[in-house]
């Protein structure tokens, strides 16, 4: 099956910066592959990925702060529909809930306090019917 673009369903952030956010969250949050990743800083000059090292929190909440409204609501109801609060088919009412609840909030706060962020983001994209394994980055 051929990979979905974002062109299909719109989400209202593109899987790139959704890719993006999930690669610095599951660095920043130590899920297992950053974890392996440092282990593996052990030999020295092995440098395949970026390790948990070149990401931090300030960066990645840079980088969410940095999203239009929009966006950031798209990010926390993505989130919602990867922990299972919403499905796929709910998305506009997810989204404006995930809107009402960042008025005047800070997104990045709000998601950074999320454990597993990263996989629930991917999850999210999962549900319909997306992958971010293919995605450039």
């Amino acid at each position: 099956m051929a990979a979905a673009s974002d062109d299909e369903i719109d989400l209202g952030i593109s899987l790139e910066k959704v890719a993006t956010i999930v690669d610095q969250a599951r660095a920043v949050q130590g899920d297992e592959e950053a974890e392996l990743g440092a282990a593996a800083d052990d030999g020295g000059d092995d440098t395949e990925e970026a390790g948990p090292d070149d990401v931090t929190e300030d960066t990645l909440r840079a980088y969410i702060t940095e999203l239009n409204d929009d966006e950031q609501a798209a990010l926390i109801a993505l989130c919602w529909v990867g922990r299972g609060d919403y499905e796929a088919g709910e998305w506009d009412e997810a989204v404006g809930l995930a809107a009402e609840r960042n008025d005047g909030r800070d997104a990045a706060d709000y998601l950074l306090g999320i454990d597993n962020l990263g996989d629930l983001l991917s999850e999210g994209v999962a549900a319909f019917g997306l992958s971010l394994e293919e995605i450039e980055r």
